[in-house]
């Protein structure tokens, strides 16, 4: 870790906590800094600001105090989730007091290379799939993952040394309190509209993202979806040379896909075919990975190794296990149409597809054209009913009601034949049967392993 100066001595106000603003806030004191951590949550209910207290720093909890700015702070390190609009960011910019973000921390401190991985979709199994193509078969330093992955950048920005990178999801939340950081390779995965809701619209939307590559020189690389025309027009505002991959055209100078087979620079890598998640999004997730490897000089063998074998990240068209010739996929993470759409594309055999959860108020009707190649949808939650109107309209032959994941899994089993796909994507998000979609997910998992335990112990 650098020890740098620049914080000691001088006030920081650490607005927010979770665990990227304990992180920064541990990191900012061991720098010197004069800190105060501000938290909405009371300090009974708060047992990071506690902490943080037993720690020698001091904290105010209950509220985010206007009144905290007469104190002369000379930085603001935000929680990405805190917007802009809320009164102490806007009094803090008024007055001109910087206002940054933990990875901008992060990126400060950090000896080893950054690579940054932001868009839409995609990011966290490029992410992942970057630093598990850049672990295969190495014998010094390690690549690491953090930032919105959920690992706080400014934690393992104090562990890695010079041989080692750290691969740091980035959301546009984060990049929008960056200054100065800047990353050696960036990618970006694509865009669409997104958290129009904090964005306000999807110009600054876009505009966060593109901050991922501001700093950027002629001595750094741009990773970037070249199938979209937006992003092309876009790469032109940057300063670093351009990596684009394309699963629909040629582009020698950097990879795409031409007869079912990978190229980087015209050289092949591997078979689309190999690649063990499906789905046209994860052809692309590859291919992003696949450049930031092949700038880095990872040998053809490795990466073929490592993608065959890759199986998904966790809740995201994760490949659990098969079982009589079913294959089970945990897609717990689409809690909306486009991600559930981009699941079901990935199968070229008839899915069960088990889906459901929290009643938004939209429909489910852009499915339609997926939901064609689905053989039977098992149903539960509040979007059931919703759900089922929609399969009638796609013509899905069966559909099944269930109380929740746990009981749909051993229907979707009994209704599946050998070399069909059980999928649970619900395109809903979980709140009103799970605390989140990792619980959902877990609990699919969990009652696939009871399943087959039952079977086995009838045979």
């Amino acid at each position: 870790m650098k020890k740098i100066k620049r914080y000691e001595n001088t006030k920081v106000l650490v607005l927010g906590l979770a665990l990227s603003g304990v992180n920064a806030a541990k990191l900012l004191h061991s720098l010197g800094a004069l800190v105060t951590v501000n938290d909405y949550k009371s300090f009974d209910e708060n047992p990071e600001a506690q902490e943080l207290l037993e720690s020698g720093i001091r904290v105010v909890t209950g509220g985010h105090p206007v009144e905290l700015l007469d104190e002369d702070f000379e930085w603001i390190v935000k929680n990405p989730g805190i917007m802009y609009n809320n009164p102490i960011i806007v009094r803090a910019l008024e007055k001109q007091i910087p206002v940054i973000t933990e990875v901008e921390l992060a990126y400060e401190v950090a000896e080893s290379m950054l690579i940054g991985v932001t868009g839409t979709n995609g990011k966290t199994t490029t992410t992942t799939m970057i630093a598990e193509l850049l672990n295969m078969n190495r014998e010094n330093g390690h690549a690491y993952v953090a930032g919105n992955i959920g690992t706080p950048a400014s934690l393992v920005a104090q562990q890695a040394t010079v041989d080692d990178e750290i691969i740091m999801e980035l959301s546009s939340f984060q990049l929008m309190g960056i200054t100065e950081m800047k990353p050696h390779i960036a990618v970006i995965t694509n865009i669409y509209s997104a958290h129009l809701d904090y964005h306000g619209t999807r110009e600054e939307y876009v505009a966060a993202k593109m901050r991922i590559t501001e700093n950027q020189t002629a001595d750094d690389y741009l990773v970037v979806n070249w199938d979209q025309p937006e992003l092309r027009e876009l790469a032109k505002s940057s300063q670093a040379q351009i990596i684009p991959f394309s699963r629909l055209e040629r582009v020698s100078n950097g990879v795409y896909l031409e007869n079912e087979v990978i190229f980087y620079r015209d050289e092949p890598v591997m078979n689309k075919a190999s690649i063990l998640v499906p789905g046209d999004h994860n052809v692309e997730n590859a291919m992003a990975a696949i450049a930031v490897a092949k700038l880095l000089n990872q040998e053809n063998g490795a990466i073929r190794e490592c993608l065959q074998q890759f199986s998904g990240v966790k809740h995201r068209t994760q490949f659990v296990r098969e079982y009589q010739q079913r294959r089970f996929y945990n897609d717990s993470k689409a809690t909306n149409n486009l991600a559930t759409k981009n699941a079901l594309k990935g199968f070229d055999v008839p899915v069960i597809l088990l889906a459901g959860g929290l009643d938004r108020g939209n429909d489910f009707d852009e499915l339609i054209p997926e939901l064609k190649r689905v053989k039977a949808l098992v149903l539960f939650g509040e979007t059931a009913a919703k759900l089922a109107e929609t399969g009638k309209k796609a013509g899905v032959q069966q559909i099944e009601f269930v109380q929740n994941v746990e009981a749909a899994v051993p229907v979707a089993f009994e209704i599946s034949q050998p070399g069909e796909v059980i999928l649970l994507s619900p395109a809903c998000a979980s709140w009103d049967q799970y605390r989140s979609f990792e619980v959902r997910g877990d609990a699919f998992i969990q009652s696939i392993s009871q399943l087959i335990a039952k079977e086995e112990e009838e045979e």
